[in-house]
């Protein structure tokens, strides 16, 4: 489903050269799920950013269903992500003056879906993750716990192919990030999507059907 080929990501400051990605090469499978780990500055956020389009290899390619996404423009690639990705932050990246159902709408307004059907479809998934007491709140007003749990339902709520989790537990206490691991295994299992996630935490690799790590600019499988 994904295609890394020959990827190489290099970041230049001032006198330094820093070579993130070297001619890696990896294939993602459909509806599986990878947990991603790797030292901090290793490279798993950039990785994250550049299957999304967010941010462009120095070479190389991500095809992803067919479809070089390192050819299209910034305006293309910005759509393509908006139908086939989900993104899952740390730090939830809620839109602070929207309420919950806003915050989960604004991904189907974005791609031009608004009608009674979409309106359910939020309903819905607010019942999937247990807030569908909290669709008037505005996210100040949530816990951590709950707040990623509503990322989550962000994620998935337009249904894309893809969802990518940037240390979804790490800004959670030990508990919370248990319940939400337990979330997404149950949620991604039951819509079938491929999900990728870096992360620190090793209760993650329960829910894993590849264990993967980056180091030194390349992906090794370890299990």
């Amino acid at each position: 489903m994904i295609e890394l080929i020959n990827l190489k990501k290099v970041y230049i400051e001032a006198d330094n050269i820093l070579t993130v990605m070297n001619n890696l090469n990896y294939t993602f499978h459909k509806h599986k799920i990878y947990v991603m780990f790797g030292r901090s500055g290793s490279g798993k956020s950039t990785l994250l950013n550049l299957i999304s389009g967010i941010d462009l290899p120095t070479s190389g390619k991500i095809v992803i269903n067919g479809t070089n996404i390192t050819e299209l423009n910034e305006s293309n690639r910005t759509l393509f992500r908006r139908k086939n990705v989900g993104f899952i932050f740390q730090f939830f990246n809620l839109i602070p003056t929207l309420t919950v159902y806003e915050n989960l709408l604004l991904p189907l307004e974005l791609i031009g879906k608004i009608g009674k059907t979409e309106d359910e479809k939020v309903k819905n998934l607010l019942e999937e993750v247990g807030l569908i007491s909290k669709i008037n709140n505005y996210p100040d007003t949530l816990s951590g716990g709950e707040q990623q749990r509503i990322a989550i339902a962000r994620a998935l709520i337009h249904e894309p192919e893809i969802i990518l989790a940037d240390e979804p537990t790490g800004n959670l206490d030990y508990e919370t990030g248990l319940h939400i691991i337990d979330l997404l295994d149950r949620l991604i299992k039951k819509t079938n999507k491929t999900m990728i996630m870096a992360t620190h935490s090793k209760e993650v690799m329960g829910l894993a059907d590849y264990v993967i790590s980056l180091k030194e600019g390349k992906i090794y499988d370890i299990n």
